[in-house]
């Protein structure tokens, strides 16, 4: 069985170029998982009223706070898996 590292990568990769768009909210879900899982918690200042994108990427993003990075990793892979990609 491949490490967890690279069945995120296989993941990401496979996000890509699912067969269909996700709905916002599990794109938002995708986002915010990668992130976590790739940088860590969120960092800096929430972006202004103006930047609803922004700002709902922030959110989402924020709510996994304390997450560790194999648990979002994993979270991230069964998504993509779920949603018909590889992982």
């Amino acid at each position: 069985m491949p490490d967890l590292q690279a069945q995120f990568e296989a993941a990401a990769a496979s996000a890509k170029n699912l067969s269909s768009r996700p709905d916002n909210s599990t794109l938002l879900q995708m986002y915010a998982l990668y992130k976590q899982a790739t940088a860590g918690d969120v960092s800096g200042s929430r972006p202004g009223m103006f930047d609803l994108a922004g700002g709902a990427k922030y959110d989402a993003w924020s709510k996994l706070k304390g997450t560790g990075k194999e648990d979002a990793m994993q979270k991230y892979i069964d998504l993509i898996k779920g949603l018909g990609g590889k992982g």
